[in-house]
């Protein structure tokens, strides 16, 4: 795998993003609809200001159950400290990031502003373009 691909190259740039404001409820909605774990949640002017993801949905279902509380925004259950990456950085740098961490997906930022999405799966694609394979069809 060439080693100076910049993540430019890989990431997702139709991304679903959320607004703080948003009920969290329709934001857990637009989650499913989209079928993600997680999506960036951008202020008026589209810088990061955090992440909601499955986990952090957890949180609203178990406020409902056990303290009869349901709703709020998305700013009253996003991560605000999110781990992000420059669009300029080498793809080989994410791979290890996601080896090393747990995230699914960082947000891809050029200064503040939100220019994509780079996930294991946008990863694997990268690897796979550089790494061919030959196979038969009796060995899938």
């Amino acid at each position: 795998m060439p080693y100076r691909i910049a993540i430019r190259e890989f990431m997702t740039t139709d991304i679903v993003t959320l607004k703080p404001d948003m009920d969290v409820l329709q934001a857990v909605h637009v989650l499913l609809r989209h079928k993600i774990s997680g999506a960036p949640v951008v202020d008026a002017k589209g810088n990061l200001v955090g992440m909601l993801t499955e986990r952090d949905c957890m949180k609203v279902a178990l406020d409902a159950a056990f303290h009869q509380q349901s709703g709020g925004t998305v700013a009253d259950f996003m991560a605000t400290e999110v781990e992000t990456v420059s669009a300029e950085e080498p793809i080989i740098t994410t791979v290890r990031r996601f080896y090393d961490e747990s995230y699914l997906r960082f947000p891809v930022v050029d200064g503040t502003g939100l220019v994509g999405v780079i996930s294991r799966r946008d990863v694997m694609q990268a690897i796979g373009r550089f790494w061919k394979v030959s196979w038969s069809s009796s060995e899938i």
